[in-house]
């Protein structure tokens, strides 16, 4: 049976530090790479984090840093300390570049997040934006790639957008990830763990078709072995 991939990255969004744990528990050796969201950063996400880094896992804070340049530099430069992988800022220009100048030489990854993958091109309408979520998103990886960035968060349907303009080396990290014996849920812009990599994705986030599986290990190697046949 497939081993841990490391381009699977597995959203810890639980209701509690200790409901993540057990789910860390259960998936052993079956994931190499946990997402640390908003849910667990109101309670105790950084000690969860800094547990798995000693445990040898990858850690993405999926915290999408959003506010004056100079309190986003400080919080990303506290949080390059920590040893984490990845970090997401939301994709303005002002913001990344602050996240990349608190990061500093550390190897702390930061993604901007483009746009988010529940929304369609009529909620961006309704938000005010006269793009579609596509030239959004081109626009945000243009702007990611001048500030400094290491990647973008961007749907599975821009991808290939991401990875052409961003070259073979900049991280495209895709949510919204949906095998096809799973549900959508509130994914407007979902793609199979296959389809995601062939069309461009480093790596691929997949939450509830593992975490919310009768068995969680056997959705994660189910998953990988899909990625390893794409």
């Amino acid at each position: 049976m497939a081993a841990a991939d490391p381009r699977l990255i597995v959203p810890l969004d639980l209701p509690s530090v200790d409901a993540a744990r057990g789910m860390v528990d259960t998936l052993g050796d079956a994931v190499s790479f946990y997402k640390v969201g908003l849910e667990l950063f109101a309670s105790d996400g950084m000690t969860l984090a800094r547990a798995l880094k000693a445990e040898g896992k990858q850690v993405f804070l999926d915290w999408k840093l959003h506010d004056i340049p100079t309190t986003v530099q400080r919080a990303a430069s506290v949080l390059a300390d920590a040893g984490c992988d990845l970090l997401t800022v939301h994709g303005e220009p002002q913001v990344m570049a602050a996240a990349v100048a608190g990061r500093g030489t550390s190897r702390l990854k930061v993604l901007a997040v483009t746009v988010l993958t529940s929304l369609s091109d009529g909620d961006l309408a309704e938000m005010g934006y006269a793009e579609t979520a596509r030239a959004l998103v081109e626009r945000r990886i243009h702007q990611a790639l001048a500030a400094g960035c290491d990647g973008v968060v961007a749907s599975p349907h821009e991808a290939a957008l991401a990875r052409t303009i961003g070259g073979p080396d900049f991280l495209v990290v895709t949510p919204g990830v949906r095998p096809d014996w799973a549900a959508k849920n509130d994914q407007a812009r979902a793609s199979t763990p296959a389809e995601a990599l062939r069309g461009g994705a480093s790596h691929i986030v997949c939450g509830r078709p593992i975490t919310a599986a009768n068995d969680p290990r056997e959705a994660a190697l189910r998953i990988a072995g899909e990625m390893a046949g794409a």
